[in-house]
């Protein structure tokens, strides 16, 4: 594909290709299948570079109870990005006024009431709230494949609302945990370099809200607790990233009671493959037509 980097061309080629569909929303598509197969596929790579790493393997709902959210103060750092669910607990006289909004045309939220679930921002928080008490001598590594949403409604195509993100998650003692996480930073830039896409690894920040949160984000950069790893896939000057690497020291340890052998509190740190950024990343670097990919993704891909 010509190294334009236009988002607008990049999403019309993916449609036209029939490889996402449109849903009237942004941020939000349909997946063809091809999309799927190589998503799949990709995901299969990674199961098979984790496979002796004896892994539990969870599986989890889109949702997840709103207290873990409170409790992790995720309202304090990323409110924009923040999806709670809303349902209707009235009568049949308030139904009848809910229905006759709608039907005019007017706002009707006021109408709902909050739940006790909200849409899961990160892959790695539902599994935090089963690692409390006391961890096994070499700690614990779990392997997910979430869906993940954030409130981010963008006509960018690799900035989507609703996504899927293989994760891993290891909880365990600090040098347990950063010798994990480096080990997996090298993995997945020999993964995606065999894919022959043009990766690079960098230290990063996540998207704190407010102008507290930009110093947060320095201090995150300064510590190195976030790595990233980034493809141009709709900018040249500010690449995609693909994969996330973070390293949370005692925060869900000390938030959910996750002590290690010894009694001290846990560190965990996380990793995660955005999934649909991945796929997109390479039928831009290759083309929309994984029949006319190089010879040798085609073979890492299709064996």
């Amino acid at each position: 594909m010509p190294a334009d980097y236009d988002p607008k061309a990049f999403y019309d080629g993916l449609v036209r290709h029939g490889l996402i569909v449109p849903v009237g929303v942004p941020g939000a598509f349909g997946r063809g299948a091809v999309f799927e197969d190589v998503l799949e596929r990709f995901n299969t790579l990674v199961s098979q570079l984790a496979r002796d790493d004896g892994a539990e393997v969870f599986t989890f709902p889109p949702v997840i109870s709103r207290d873990v959210l409170e409790k992790v103060k995720y309202l304090e750092s990323f409110p924009h990005q923040c999806g709670a669910i809303y349902s209707f607990f009235g009568k049949e006289a308030q139904a009848k006024a809910l229905a006759a909004r709608v039907n005019e045309g007017k706002p009707w939220g006021d109408l709902l009431g909050i739940t006790d679930v909200v849409m899961n921002p990160a892959a790695c928080y539902p599994v935090y709230p089963s690692f409390s008490g006391t961890l096994p001598e070499g700690g614990r590594l779990v392997s997910m494949l979430n869906w993940v949403y954030r409130h981010e409604p963008s006509a960018e195509p690799t900035r989507m609302q609703s996504f899927r993100v293989r994760e891993f998650v290891r909880a365990g003692t600090p040098q347990q945990v950063l010798a994990w996480r480096d080990l997996w930073l090298q993995r997945g830039l020999v993964l995606l370099t065999s894919l022959g896409l043009p990766a690079r690894s960098e230290v990063a920040a996540d998207p704190f809200f407010g102008r507290g949160g930009k110093l947060l984000a320095v201090s995150q950069k300064e510590q190195q607790l976030k790595f990233e790893v980034q493809v141009p896939v709709v900018s040249a000057e500010e690449p995609t990233a693909v994969c996330s690497f973070n390293f949370h020291q005692e925060h869900f340890g000390a938030t959910f009671g996750i002590r290690t052998a010894d009694g001290r509190t846990a560190s965990t740190a996380c990793l995660g493959f955005g999934l649909e950024r991945i796929v997109m990343a390479l039928f831009k670097t290759h083309g929309f037509e994984p029949g006319k990919w190089p010879a040798e993704v085609r073979r890492r891909l299709w064996p």
